[in-house]
């Protein structure tokens, strides 16, 4: 019977990658409909799926960033950004838990570089992204008995369309971003490897980004 891989944030960059690399491996990918910052919709989906699937695989993966100074982001999105990179992982492994257990399966987060350093106009991106993978790592202390595993991935800069709202990108130069497919290979290494691997930092060789140009 084939296992199967709850993905979010699978419509683009590393999700698209991770649940296509995961499908290439035999995976059922179940792509959750509801918007993550609506929770009843969500809380009531998950349900549905669970009335006919155990789960093996949580990717955590959907994401928004913002990096401006802190003044100048609105209630409205500081709030979306909670919830979309910090409450809806949290809520998701809640619900997808129990299910988890019967596998032994394996809760995987997306985090960020930004989740192990502070930077500026990063402090609201940084402490949805920091307190996922604190989570993540405090998670697994509580399950690891029950043979549940789970990793924090923690890229630096990859070119996704992520940047494409913001007012700066990676460097196109080589060896300065990472690639979607690369962190999605990572995670069928982490899936495959005979432990846990609970944190690890993805980085490229070198720092660069460039600042795109102004419409004004």
């Amino acid at each position: 019977m084939s296992k199967k891989a709850v993905v979010t944030g699978y419509s683009s960059g590393i999700g698209k990658e991770i649940a296509k690399q995961l499908e290439n491996n035999g995976y059922v990918i179940i792509k959750p409909e509801s918007r993550l910052e609506d929770t009843k919709a969500l809380e009531k989906e998950v349900k549905s799926i669970l009335k006919t699937n155990e789960i093996d695989v949580l990717v955590n993966c959907a994401g928004l960033g913002v990096f401006v100074p802190h003044e100048e982001i609105s209630i409205v999105k500081i709030k979306e950004l909670i919830d979309v990179n910090l409450t809806a992982p949290i809520i998701l492994s809640n619900l997808f838990l129990r299910s988890l257990k019967k596998t032994q399966g394996h809760i995987i987060n997306i985090t960020s570089i930004e989740a192990t350093k502070h930077s500026k106009f990063s402090a609201l991106y940084t402490a949805t992204k920091s307190g996922l993978r604190d989570f993540g790592l405090c998670l697994f202390e509580e399950v690891r008995k029950a043979g549940v595993k789970v990793t924090s991935i923690n890229p630096d800069m990859t070119k996704t369309e992520f940047f494409d709202d913001l007012q700066f990108e990676p460097s196109s130069k080589d060896n300065t971003h990472l690639l979607p497919q690369s962190i999605a290979k990572s995670v069928m290494d982490i899936l495959n490897f005979e432990g846990v691997i609970t944190d690890v930092t993805l980085r490229p060789q070198y720092f660069e980004i460039q600042k795109k140009k102004s419409n004004k």
